[in-house]
């Protein structure tokens, strides 16, 4: 302030008050500023999936989760360019899955009826010749839905040496399709009868959905010696919880709104690759697939496997 010597009195006053609004006025800019710290991303996470774990291992839901939208929604479209069915029956089976997604419940009523319709479509038809279509139909209808989000979560899984197995109440042949196109482990799925290599138009057990995923992935966990606390489970519906319950290590993708706020008070990782905020019924249940499932037996899956 001694420079301000020369100055008279009032000049030298409202001086001072200029530089003294100018120094508050800069301190409370620099306060308004956060202060500058090391970027660190949204939260910090343990190094996961850890490297060379062989007791842990990866279990992803399918429709809405890997892929946008239903298999079975997409077989079907498949299977109607080859007259599998006629315009009827396209009909009743789009009303079976508009019911599903507007709904957002599934009434037994409505899936048994929709497992029917499915089954019968196939009945009669061998297990290698629907292998071939689910091949053609992934490259038609599939392949371009798939999340890249999720992919690269698998791929982690895949690279830290686990095993990454789809687990889905879609048919378990298209399963197997799309684990081997992505390059995954395997996939639990639904599994229809079949007597040397025909389908009977029967099921084998019950469909793979909500409690039955979760006894799939506990028999294949205590047939491969995993260790479920140090494993991972990734599904986008609330169906799921009882399977992503059973981890160490669940993540809700592309969850629903029952999924998003279960996760939010387990304080359960969340992940969302949609554009915007989509309507939480994005989910087609997949229960009335083509068969249903295995009920999560051991023995379903050693059925699966002898298809191969």
């Amino acid at each position: 302030m001694a420079a301000l010597g020369w100055l008279t009195p009032r000049r030298r006053s409202a001086t001072a008050r200029s530089v003294l609004a100018g120094e508050a006025s800069a301190e409370a800019a620099r306060k308004s500023v956060p202060e500058l710290v090391p970027e660190s991303g949204p939260e910090e996470e343990p190094e996961f999936p850890v490297l060379g774990d062989d007791k842990a291992a990866a279990f992803f839901d399918l429709d809405n989760t890997v892929m946008q939208g239903a298999a079975l929604f997409h077989f079907g479209r498949g299977l109607y360019k080859r007259k599998f069915f006629d315009t009827r029956e396209l009909v009743r089976f789009a009303w079976q899955q508009t019911w599903f997604r507007l709904a957002g419940v599934e009434d037994p009523e409505h899936m048994q009826e929709a497992r029917d319709s499915a089954l019968s479509i196939v009945q009669g038809h061998r297990v290698s010749e629907l292998m071939s279509i689910g091949e053609e139909i992934y490259d038609e209808y599939m392949a371009e839905r798939i999340w890249p989000g999720t992919r690269a979560l698998a791929q982690a899984h895949l690279d830290a040496g686990q095993k990454v197995w789809l687990v889905t109440a879609a048919p378990v042949e298209i399963a197997q399709v799309i684990a081997r196109r992505l390059g995954l482990t395997g996939a639990l799925g639904t599994v229809a009868e079949s007597v040397d290599g025909v389908y009977t138009g029967k099921l084998v057990g019950e469909p793979l959905h909500g409690p039955a995923k979760a006894e799939a992935v506990r028999a294949l966990a205590a047939a491969e010696g995993l260790d479920l606390s140090r494993c991972a489970a990734y599904s986008d519906s609330h169906n799921d919880i009882p399977m992503l319950s059973l981890v160490g290590h669940p993540y809700a993708i592309n969850p629903d709104a029952k999924l998003r706020k279960h996760a939010r008070e387990l304080d359960w990782r969340l992940r969302d690759y949609r554009t915007g905020r989509k309507a939480a019924k994005v989910g087609i249940p997949a229960a009335a697939g083509v068969g249903a499932v295995a009920g999560g037996t051991a023995a379903a899956i050693a059925i699966s496997r002898r298809r191969r």
